[in-house]
C-alpha cells in the first residue's frame, strides 16, 4: 500500500476535499475518512466526495458513533457530497477509556479492574465491557519479580520428546530390573498427571494483565504433559504393563487437587512437593540402569527446578507484604498431614523397586546399600523441603517440623 495520500486534495477555500470516487462504508471508506482527519485539527472542515448512493447517509450515522459531525452548507468543490466538521482528538466511544497499565513487567497495575479483561497490558481500554471472573486479580496475590525471566527461560528451554531422547537406544535389562523401572515409572504419571491438572486450574483463575504468570503456568502445565508422555513410553518401552497405584498415593495427591487457595495449592504442590521431586529426579539420574531412563529423569528435572523457582519466589513476594501469610501455610500443611494420617503413605511397591534401582544386584550387600540410599534419598528430600522452607522465611525449627508433616508419598 502507498504511504502517499492521492485522495486528498486541496479545496478552494473551505478545507482539503477527500475523493472516495465508488468506495462505500460497506467497503471500507471509514478508513480513509479517519485517515483524512487524523491530520487535521479539532474544528478542522473536511469535504467528502464520491458517487456511492448511500455516502451521504452512512458518513453521517459514523460521523455521530466517533465524534464528529456533518455540517451543512454548500462546499465551494462541486464534488463534495457531504462536510464533516472534526470533533475532539479523543471520540465519545474513548471517553472515560484508561490505560491497562503499560506494557513491560514495570507497568503491572495493583489491582486490575475486572473490566479489563483479556485486554493486551497498556492498551487504551473502552469504558464498559463484561467483568472477567478471575479471583486471582491482585499484585501481591499474583505476582513475582522473576516471572518475566523464568518465562524467557521456559520458553527457550522447551524440549521434544521425539527427539530430546534416543528411544532406540540399545540397553537389555534383567526382568526383575525392569519391573522397578516400569513401577517407578507408573508412579511418576500418577504424581506428573496431578502436577498437570494443578497449573490448568489455577490458569483459569489469574486475572491476564499478570500475562507473564499465565505465560509460566501455562508453559508448567506443557512440561508436565511432557513428562506423562516420556515416563509412560519409558513404563511400556520394553513391551511390559504398567506397574501398581496405591490408594494411599492417590489420596495423597488428591488432597493437592482439594486445595482452592491459589497461593496454598503452589505451594503444597511446587515448593513441597515438586521440590522432594528434584530429590527424586537426581536419584533417579543417579542410579538410572539404562540411558533411556537416565535421560528422561534428567530433562524432567530440569523442568521440575524452574517450576519450584517460581512457586518459591511467588510466595516470597507474597510472604513480604502479608504477615499472616506462613500461618496459612503452616495449616495448609497440618491439615493435608491430618487428612492423611491414616493413609499408607508411598506404594510399597515404588519404595521396593527404588532399593532394587540404587542396588544394582540380588546380594544382600547390594540390597543393604540400595536401602541406605533410599533412606539418604528421603533426608536429601527433608533438607531440601527444610531449606526452602527457610527461604520463606520460617526459623529453623519450625521449617523442621514441617518438613517432617509432608506426606510420606513425596509429591
Amino acid at each position: 500500500m502507498s504511504t502517499q495520500d492521492t485522495s486528498v486534495g486541496t479545496g478552494t477555500g473551505s478545507g482539503p476535499v477527500l475523493d472516495l470516487a465508488g468506495l462505500g462504508f460497506d467497503q471500507g471508506a471509514h478508513l480513509l475518512v479517519r485517515r483524512a482527519l487524523s491530520g487535521l485539527p479539532p474544528g478542522a472542515v473536511l469535504g467528502v466526495a464520491g458517487h456511492d448512493p448511500a455516502l451521504p447517509v452512512h458518513l453521517a450515522a459514523w460521523c455521530r458513533r466517533e465524534g464528529h459531525r456533518t455540517v451543512p452548507g454548500p462546499f465551494p468543490d462541486p464534488r463534495v457530497r457531504a462536510t464533516v466538521r472534526r470533533g475532539r482528538r479523543e471520540t465519545d466511544r474513548w471517553r472515560g477509556a484508561e490505560r491497562a497499565g503499560a506494557p513491560g513487567p514495570d507497568g503491572v497495575v495493583a489491582r486490575p479492574p475486572a473490566h479489563w479483561g483479556p485486554a493486551a497490558r497498556g492498551a487504551l481500554v473502552e469504558a464498559g465491557g463484561p467483568d472477567l471472573p478471575c479471583d486471582v486479580a491482585d499484585r501481591d496475590l499474583a505476582w513475582t519479580d522473576l516471572a518475566p525471566r523464568l518465562y524467557a527461560h521456559a520458553a527457550s528451554a522447551q524440549w521434544d520428546p521425539a527427539t530430546a531422547v534416543d528411544w532406540s537406544a540399545p540397553f537389555a535389562l534383567p526382568s526383575e530390573i525392569e519391573d522397578a523401572v516400569v513401577q517407578v515409572m507408573t508412579y511418576l504419571v500418577e504424581n506428573e498427571q496431578t502436577a498437570l491438572v494443578i497449573p490448568a486450574r489455577l490458569l483459569a483463575r489469574v486475572h491476564p494483565h499478570f500475562r507473564e504468570v499465565l505465560q509460566l503456568l501455562a508453559v508448567q502445565a506443557a512440561d508436565e504433559a511432557r513428562h506423562v508422555e516420556v515416563f509412560t513410553r519409558r513404563a511400556l518401552l520394553r513391551g511390559g504393563r504398567m506397574g501398581t497405584s496405591s490408594a494411599g498415593g492417590r489420596a495423597s495427591l488428591a488432597s493437592l487437587l482439594a486445595e482452592p487457595d491459589f497461593s496454598l495449592a503452589s505451594f503444597l504442590l511446587s515448593v513441597l512437593g515438586e521440590g522432594s521431586f528434584l530429590s527424586l529426579l537426581a536419584f533417579l539420574d543417579r542410579y538410572a540402569p539404562d540411558p533411556v531412563t537416565r535421560r528422561v529423569a534428567r530433562l524432567a528435572r530440569q523442568d521440575e527446578a524452574r517450576h519450584v523457582a517460581f512457586g518459591v519466589a511467588h510466595l516470597a513476594h507474597r510472604a513480604e507484604r502479608d504477615p499472616g501469610l506462613h500461618g496459612r501455610l503452616r495449616g495448609a500443611v497440618e491439615r493435608r498431614h491430618d487428612a492423611l494420617a491414616d493413609t499408607a503413605g508411598l506404594n510399597d511397591d515404588v519404595f521396593d523397586s527404588l532399593v532394587v534401582l540404587a542396588a544394582g544386584s540380588w546380594t544382600p550387600e547390594a540390597i543393604a546399600r540400595g536401602h541406605r540410599a533410599v533412606l539418604r534419598l528421603r533426608a536429601e528430600m527433608d533438607e531440601g523441603r527444610r531449606h526452602r522452607l527457610a527461604r520463606l522465611g520460617f526459623p529453623d525449627d519450625e521449617a523442621a517440623e514441617l518438613s517432617a508433616l509432608h506426606t510420606r508419598n513425596f509429591m
